[in-house]
């Protein structure tokens, strides 16, 4: 964390200084906005989160419920969250409270007496290292608060406005606020009361029955639920040795059960198996009663018994496999002819099962990919076309989920006598690892991810997928830091450059580059307005190959020591040596003749290129950019 070059801070260092419309921030809903979130479930808290960084644009988020979300349904934190958590300055208070997974354990019948279950397995949680990050279950209400409190500490001052459901809308592309927004007040004197907000663009982030959804003409498709489980977050004493480990549990008659445990030490969650759902059922299975729940778990446990002494939350659901075919308002028909205005993100394009873990998860994702790129058109960074890479993207993530949870779901419904091998369930989880942690997206070529010719310059970075951090050494102060964990959720793009083997100061490739992305006028760097930080639109970071000792700062080429603040201090934070223990250029393939990784503010890999191809980084931005203004 990096403060004090405004001048001496003796306060709360994560509170930034009040900016732009952070500035006197009125109470009030406005009349007009340049983003309007309709709720505050993870994807629209994210995205507002994001979007508090811009200091620049007037963004509001209105929630239909009259304040905080006490209780959560969502709880599962997987590892590409809490990396997001890193960026946004939380992962290491929630990760302090949240129940950490480290193990798995797989209860099967017991081949002898098959009334009764035995463990038949463990398997860790993260067997390959895919993520320095740990797997966390924490309440969904939590995460919500986290985010709260970044908006609130940001430039922008930003806080729900709860009591406000969303109506309805209309679109006129040639109004200078296109989407008219007709709200209802659901609390307070106006209760009942409606009031309309014109914004350039709305963010529909009201979950499974979104009214934003509806109102774009798009449809949840995909299979119909035939399957129930109920869910409850309980506390019971119980013989039951593994209730504080995560534990898929399958007994001969009585179906599964999915063990959660929860943050606190003592609460835990079940997903109880409720079996198939007739076809005649018409919703009767919906009203199974938590005491019908709790007498199926027992069953299940046997010879196991279970005590509840505190129902929490429970529900009863079906499980259900849905997508939209788009997330934006731009029909088929029309795709290329407009902008989009109004975009969904989470449960409003996406549905599938809660035991993969993955809504809350991937909803978080929806949010930050259309927060920094709202924000970048917003305040002048980025041309409008780079909105339409919003939907391009994330559909594709959504499918990819819906597949995987649909084989998932069906494995956890299955009777042992259904599988080819006991282990098969088990085995799955393990072969499977990546994708639920969150680190099998892969983005394909577009406006923001270059093609590959290049890729084994970095063979660790993969494009597309996300920056996988790796240890160094600060040299500025000696000391040894994850690379990926000093990037912040503020909006930045980053150029990482990873140097050839010519010490700091020499004649080399390295050196030609710093001179050029300092002083052309066709680096990126150029486009960064004048009066702002030189590093105010890009994070240019370099990494030598020597270690710590070896690096001369003073030799270190000035675009990576950029002044900054009032007082215009050298900032010498960015620029870092390899660990001995574990050296970055071996850890992640890099060639040790250097190369060029830029990261797109959201924390994806967007091009890797040579130290010498400065013509190709400046044609890969030269779309995503405003004009280019040398600054002085």
């Amino acid at each position: 964390m990096q403060f004090h070059h405004h001048g001496y801070v003796s306060g709360d260092p994560r509170i930034e200084p009040a900016a732009g419309v952070g500035v006197d921030r009125p109470a009030d809903l406005p009349g007009e906005v340049d983003v309007l979130i309709v709720g505050t479930g993870p994807a629209g808290m994210l995205a507002a989160a994001q979007l508090s960084q811009f200091p620049n644009v007037t963004t509001r988020i209105v929630e239909r419920r009259d304040g905080r979300l006490v209780i959560g349904q969502a709880d599962g934190i997987q590892a590409r969250s809490v990396e997001t958590f890193q960026a946004f300055g939380f992962a290491q208070e929630i990760t302090a409270e949240a129940y950490r997974i480290t193990e798995m354990c797989f209860w099967r019948p017991d081949p002898e007496d098959p009334s009764r279950i035995v463990r038949a397995g463990r398997a860790l949680d993260d067997p390959a290292g895919i993520s320095e990050f740990p797997h966390l279950i924490v309440n969904q209400a939590r995460v919500l608060d986290y985010f709260a409190r970044f908006m609130a500490n940001s430039p922008a001052r930003m806080a729900p406005d709860y009591g406000l459901e969303f109506v309805g809308l209309e679109v006129d592309d040639d109004a200078e606020y296109p989407v008219t927004v007709t709200l209802r007040h659901t609390a307070g004197p106006l209760e009942g009361t409606e009031r309309t907000v014109k914004a350039k663009y709305v963010v529909g982030a009201d979950g499974a029955r979104s009214k934003v959804r509806d109102s774009i003409g798009c449809t949840l498709d995909g299979d119909q639920a035939n399957h129930a489980w109920g869910v409850m977050d309980v506390l019971a004493t119980t013989d039951f040795p593994d209730i504080r480990t995560k534990c898929a549990i399958q007994s001969s008659n009585g179906g599964s059960i999915l063990l959660i445990p929860r943050e606190g030490g003592h609460l835990f969650r079940m997903y109880v198996d409720l079996g198939v759902v007739p076809d005649d059922d018409n919703g009767a299975v919906r009203k199974t009663t938590i005491d019908q729940i709790i007498t199926k778990a027992n069953g299940i446990l046997a010879p196991y018994t279970l005590d509840v002494r505190n129902v929490a939350w429970h529900s009863v659901y079906e499980v259900g496999h849905r997508l939209t075919d788009r997330f934006d308002d731009v029909r088929p028909e029309d795709l290329g002819a407009r902008s989009p205005r109004v975009f969904i993100t989470g449960d409003a394009c996406h549905t599938h099962s809660a035991k993969a873990g993955q809504g809350m998860n991937v909803s978080m994702q929806d949010g930050f990919n259309i927060g920094w790129k709202l924000g970048h058109v917003l305040d002048g960074r980025s041309p409008e076309a780079l909105l339409s890479t919003y939907s391009a993207e994330r559909q594709v993530v959504a499918k990819n989920l819906i597949d995987f949870d649909k084989e998932w779901s069906s494995l956890m419904a299955k009777k042992p006598e259904e599988f080819e091998n006991p282990s098969d369930l088990e085995d799955f989880y393990v072969r499977t690892a990546e994708f639920p942690a969150g680190f099998m997206t892969e983005y394909t070529r577009s406006l923001l991810v270059a093609e590959g010719t290049h890729q084994d310059l970095a063979a660790g970075f993969t494009l597309g997928k996300r920056f996988k951090s790796a240890p160094v050494l600060r040299v500025s102060d000696t000391n040894p830091v994850q690379l990926g964990h000093q990037a912040r959720a503020d909006g930045r793009w980053r150029i990482y450059v990873f140097a050839d083997a010519a010490p700091a100061g020499t004649d080399s490739a390295l050196t030609a580059l710093a001179d050029w992305l300092d002083t052309a006028p066709e680096s990126p760097l150029a486009a960064t307005p004048a009066g702002l930080d030189r590093d105010a639109w890009f994070d240019v970071k370099v990494i030598y190959q020597q270690d710590h000792t070896g690096i001369d700062i003073n030799a270190v080429p000035a675009v990576f020591k950029p002044q900054v603040g009032p007082f215009q201090l050298r900032d010498l934070a960015k620029v870092y040596g390899t660990d001995p223990a574990a050296d970055i250029f071996e850890a992640r393939g890099i060639s040790r003749s250097g190369a060029v990784v830029v990261v797109r503010p959201d924390q994806y890999v967007a091009n890797v290129l040579p130290l010498t191809a400065t013509a190709e980084l400046a044609q890969f931005f030269t779309p995503l950019l405003p004009a280019r203004q040398v600054q002085h």
